[in-house]
């Protein structure tokens, strides 16, 4: 996919992943449409992008999470690229973690972004691409992070099996399971405490190879021996 041009809606762009993909979005020249939860904030990144369009979501509101995929694509005539990159995380044994916790960790970790991307097949033609940010918990499963490990493993599958199922309609589906990152997202858990965790990875580095990697129509990016993120051509 050329990313000059292409329109492609950035949900959870008020977040510091998705904030930071849009900005790389529109410094490649991309029309970008953004998608947030908090008005306010939704507002201010819109107009920090040079008035980027946005629209409103709830992550438990999934025909709203549809619904807001229809709005970007009227807004900027069509849509060559979905990518969804909100989500949260919840610490602590599974023992201990209420079932109200394992419901809303899938609700906003894999449900919700199936939601966007599900509603976003049929607008998108030859070329167009479907993006998530998964993690490396979806493939490495970690003690005390059940749930959430859960939850985004389960978002992995469903980006696995409709990779396949759209590929011969020549739409791409591409995995970002990225290393831990400093963007303050665990201390934002709504159960639990994190552990300690290695330094962060580099936010850019991992910003400009998910952007390379949704121009390439890449399968995955995921860290690499030293950590820094690797796009992967195909799927395993």
């Amino acid at each position: 996919m050329e990313i000059d041009g292409a329109r492609v809606l950035v949900a959870g762009a008020t977040g510091v992943i998705g904030g930071a993909v849009a900005a790389e979005l529109r410094r490649r020249g991309a029309r970008v449409a953004l998608a947030g939860r908090d008005p306010g904030r939704l507002a201010e990144a819109g107009q920090g992008l040079g008035g980027c369009p946005t629209v409103r979501f709830d992550a438990y509101d999934l025909d709203g999470c549809a619904g807001a995929v229809t709005a970007a694509a009227q807004a900027l005539g069509g849509l060559d690229a979905v990518l969804t990159a909100f989500g949260t995380a919840a610490f602590g044994p599974a023992r201990a973690t209420g079932d109200d916790i394992a419901e809303h960790l899938m609700a906003v970790n894999a449900l919700a972004p199936a939601a966007f991307l599900r509603a976003a097949l049929p607008l998108l033609g030859d070329g167009g691409v479907l993006a998530a940010i998964t993690g490396v918990v979806a493939e490495r499963p970690q003690p005390g992070m059940a749930d959430y490990s859960a939850s985004k493993a389960a978002l992995a599958a469903w980006l696995d099996a409709v990779r396949r199922e759209a590929r011969p309609a020549g739409i791409r589906v591409l995995d970002l399971r990225f290393g831990h990152l400093d963007t303050g997202f665990a201390d934002r858990a709504v159960a639990g405490e994190p552990p300690a965790m290695p330094p962060g990875g580099d936010l850019a580095a991992a910003v400009r190879t998910a952007v390379d990697a949704l121009a390439a129509g890449a399968a995955r990016v995921r860290p690499g021996p030293a950590g820094a993120p690797v796009v992967e051509d195909r799927a395993r």
